[in-house]
């Protein structure tokens, strides 16, 4: 795999973290594009991550502070 592609994948990472997500998964696939003539390899990175918002930072009705909630999959 191209050390280029990786070094971009890295620094992706740095710039989450950088605005304080964590990140908890990352996904790299390397092909060739079915439309191009060229043996040119692409690139899709997935990746996800996590960050905690303070309670004042949630908006009214996102999902804090209603404690009149019923429903039994939200968590609490």
């Amino acid at each position: 795999m191209d050390d280029e592609i990786l070094d971009e994948q890295r620094e992706l990472v740095r710039v989450l973290e950088a605005h304080g997500w964590d990140v908890t998964e990352s996904e790299l696939s390397v092909y060739e594009s079915p439309w191009e003539e060229d043996d040119t390899p692409e690139a899709t990175i997935t990746l996800t991550a996590r960050r905690q918002f303070p309670e004042s930072d949630v908006p009214e009705g996102a999902g804090g502070g209603d404690d009149d909630d019923d429903n039994p999959y939200r968590l609490k």
